[in-house]
């Protein structure tokens, strides 16, 4: 796979997403949102991957939304073979948050707009102590009206969450650790001790245990979408069972499936 805008690495189980647009406080078009959906893509069906790293290029900013240089009247420009920003913002969004393994936010820096809903839908988020969060939406003529509020709500409760949205103010890295919203807080040099140090922990866990736990969550929140993620995560499981290749064998040899046998 050939990237532009994202670079992606895979080392010892690890897979690291990088917004690679420093130069514009890593903020995304359309392509760098195809790349993202197909560097996350990769990790999910790579069976040697267990943990994923999110993040963006530099010092100054984890991702700062859509790039707003290209936006104009009816939506982002730039869309190749790719989404329109706003539709593909929620397709990476949901693939983050669905993609079998657990996903790390390595806030690095600004993590505003859909930056910080990036971080809110990944499964844990670890900032440095200059990173600032918040919302940009109703100052720039924008909103995210699904994981970027719902997921929001979930983390740091509805009156905060409202107060996010509305006013637009940016918290530091502190204080979005005291309302819940990152997991860990560190100086900005330790950054990469401390997200390795949570990708080494991961990597001790059973992964089909966490995967069924990452569908649980969401099955509860998420309705018939959560359910069905959870259920196709019990058919992966099902499918590496001498009773489900049974049925397959059988079907291929035109013969009725002996199953009696795998009743408990």
């Amino acid at each position: 796979m050939n990237f532009e805008e994202v670079i992606y690495e895979k080392s010892q189980g690890v897979a690291r997403v990088t917004i690679n647009r420093p130069e514009k406080y890593n903020a995304c078009t359309p392509q760098t949102l195809m790349e993202l959906h197909q560097a996350l893509t990769d990790a999910w069906v790579d069976n040697s991957i267990g943990v994923v790293v999110f993040t963006g290029a530099g010092e100054k900013a984890f991702c700062t939304g859509g790039d707003q240089s290209i936006r104009d009247k009816g939506g982002y420009a730039g869309t190749i073979a790719a989404l329109p920003v706003e539709v593909a913002w929620q397709t990476v969004s949901n693939l983050i948050r669905t993609i079998p393994k657990p996903v790390i936010a390595r806030v690095n820096g600004y993590a505003v707009g859909g930056g910080n809903v990036f971080q809110v839908v990944c499964d844990m988020s670890i900032a440095a102590e200059s990173a600032k969060l918040g919302q940009a939406g109703p100052k720039v003529g924008s909103f995210d009206p699904g994981y970027g509020t719902g997921d929001l709500v979930r983390c740091v409760g509805l009156k905060k969450a409202k107060e996010i949205w509305y006013m637009c103010r940016l918290y530091t890295a502190q204080e979005a650790l005291d309302m819940g919203l990152v997991n860990a807080v560190v100086p900005f040099d330790q950054l990469d001790a401390e997200v390795g140090k949570w990708c080494a922990e991961v990597l001790e866990k059973s992964p089909t245990a966490l995967k069924m736990i990452k569908y649980a969550f969401h099955a509860e929140t998420d309705g018939v979408s959560g359910v069905t993620q959870l259920g196709v995560g019990g058919l992966s499981l099902f499918y590496g069972t001498d009773e489900s290749v049974e049925g397959k064998n059988a079907f291929m040899e035109k013969r009725k499936p002996e199953f009696s046998k795998y009743r408990k």
